[in-house]
């Protein structure tokens, strides 16, 4: 896959539209990069952009929205409601798709670098990319804001870690870095600045100070009165939505609401949100409120209506969600996403993959596909009504399954092609040739991996499918015998396709031990998928 960095500079012009469009101009017209989102606000006189590509592509994209900016953004006439420091605020660099941390932090000192030769204006590295701990915190480097520069500057503790540490009143300093996605959350309250911000400091880590900490972990939190809306907001940023959640950050902000009397409605997302963060709330809700949602659709759908998402103006997940918006230059080569006529065609080309482990994870995930139809089909059905408990139970299993499945379907060739490409490898000298055979030792493993993975997850079906044989619409009992033939034949074919790969390998007590867990899991498989049928010819 491509590699791909999100870059998301803010600066601090909201309201002008010549300007807020020669930005986003200056990034769209950088050869590599993809513009996704610029999302300004009138009250914060800000507006955040939101573009992903290759390292040295995002690089040039800032820099040339940096260029474009320079002579149009006056900072001595900028007036707002979000803290700033400079024209330019902040320029994170965020790992996508493919890259590390590291390649960000190289990001970020490249493009300080470069931004400080060409402007001449002060850069401080924050987040990952921080020389100094005190540095680490972008709230620490903003300290004081744009009006406190020109004699923050002439202290030898703020030294900018690039550029001349000399006060450029037009534009101010710029602060770039590396981070983890942050999500842009706002909740909306019927209320006062000053009772959204003391909600702000209840929940914030930052608290109210060293001796009066907040509730949240990497939350940051401030309040103000969103003009063009007649509302305040509690405006935080979710540093890492893995430690604390977007769900958590809400339901504690309305639960402090609640204690003071103000009305919840609603909340915003500003810029883009990973799907894994929507994802990880809809289970919140799911469980909390014994809710039966297993697409991915629904749970997206689900999370706007619980948070209010769409408040402010519509939530389209596609313009939203950064892996809808995010299109991988191989996607349309995928082979998931060929329609089946191609599919088929493609692997009865002359080409050596797609190949047998392509087509049993296809085979597998349209067996597990149809046992979740079977379950879907017994569901909510009132002549069943008294199995609803067990199919809640036994769809996701198979739903998940087919999903993963799927892309196990391009994961075989993708490994299989890992080791065609070692055996093109030259071999003119000893060195090459000692390289050449741990990459192809290396891709025969990778292409004995993927098969042996896939029979593991159809061996976690078994018995679900068992249950959903004995107790789903009798109606369906054909489709949950396909099921059970489709798995099983997956399971032959993964068995195959690892047994020809190891042949090749050298390890030999990789070898032995791969050999044996693959018989087991196909004799599992035989047994398993004959249990299975001889349950269905009970079913009349």
């Amino acid at each position: 896959m491509a590699k791909l960095v999100e870059c998301v500079p803010n600066f601090s012009e909201g309201r002008s539209k010549e300007v807020i469009d020669a930005i986003a101009e200056a990034i769209s017209g950088t050869e590599g990069c993809s513009l996704l989102d610029v999302d300004p606000g009138s009250s914060t006189n800000r507006t955040v952009y939101t573009f992903v590509g290759s390292p040295q592509a995002v690089v040039e994209g800032a820099l040339n929205a940096a260029r474009v900016a320079f002579p149009l953004i006056d900072m001595t006439k900028h007036s707002g409601e979000h803290p700033r420091t400079g024209a330019m605020d902040v320029c994170p660099f965020i790992p996508v798709q493919n890259v590390t941390m590291e390649d960000c932090v190289t990001c970020a000192n490249l493009f300080a670098e470069r931004l400080s030769d060409a402007l001449h204006i002060p850069v401080y590295l924050y987040g990952a990319a921080a020389r100094q701990e005190s540095r680490r915190s972008l709230p620490a480097v903003r300290a004081g804001e744009y009006e406190a520069l020109p004699e923050k500057l002439k202290k030898s503790e703020w030294a900018p870690d690039y550029g001349p540490a000399t006060f450029v009143p037009s534009w101010g300093a710029t602060v770039t870095g590396a981070r983890k996605f942050l999500i842009a959350f706002n909740i909306n309250l019927l209320s006062t600045k000053e009772q959204a911000h003391r909600i702000a400091l209840d929940i914030r880590e930052q608290g109210r100070g060293k001796d009066q900490p907040g509730l949240l972990k990497k939350v940051q939190g401030m309040g103000w009165f969103l003009e063009e809306a007649n509302l305040a907001q509690v405006s935080t940023n979710i540093l890492d939505f893995e430690l604390t959640p977007l769900h958590t950050v809400y339901e504690e902000i309305c639960r402090d609401a609640r204690d003071l009397n103000l009305p919840v409605v609603g909340s915003q997302i500003v810029g883009l949100i990973p799907l894994q963060a929507v994802l990880d709330c809809a289970d919140f809700y799911i469980q909390r409120e014994k809710l039966f949602v297993v697409e991915e659709e629904h749970k997206v759908r689900l999370v706007i209506n619980k948070l209010g998402l769409d408040s402010l103006g519509p939530f389209a997940p596609k313009e939203r969600i950064i892996e809808y918006m995010v299109k991988d230059s191989e996607e349309d080569s995928r082979l998931v996403s060929q329609s089946l006529q191609q599919f088929v065609r493609s692997v009865g080309a002359r080409t050596a993959a797609p190949g047998g482990g392509s087509v049993s994870a296809a085979v597998a995930a349209m067996g597990a596909a149809l046992a979740a139809m079977v379950g879907q089909m017994t569901y909510g059905k009132r002549q069943f009504e008294n199995l609803d408990g067990a199919m809640r139970r036994l769809i996701p299993p198979f739903h998940q399954a087919m999903n993963e499945l799927l892309e196990m379907v391009d994961a075989d060739s993708t490994a299989f092609n890992s080791y065609m490409t070692a055996l093109k490898m030259p071999k003119s000298s000893p060195e090459e040739v000692k390289r050449r055979e741990v990459a192809m030792q290396e891709g025969l493993k990778k292409a004995v991996g993927v098969p042996l993975a896939l029979a593991e997850k159809v061996t976690l079906l078994w018995p679900s499918l068992k249950e959903m044989v004995l107790h789903g619409n009798v109606a369906c009992k054909s489709d949950a015998q396909v099921a059970a033939k489709a798995l099983e034949t997956a399971v032959f074919g993964a068995y195959f396709n690892v047994i020809i790969n190891l042949k090749d390998i050298t390890d030999e007590s990789f070898k032995s031990t791969t050999q044996q867990r693959a018989t087991a899991l196909l004799e599992a498989a035989k047994a398993s998928a004959s249990d299975v049928l001889e349950a269905a010819d009970t079913r009349q």
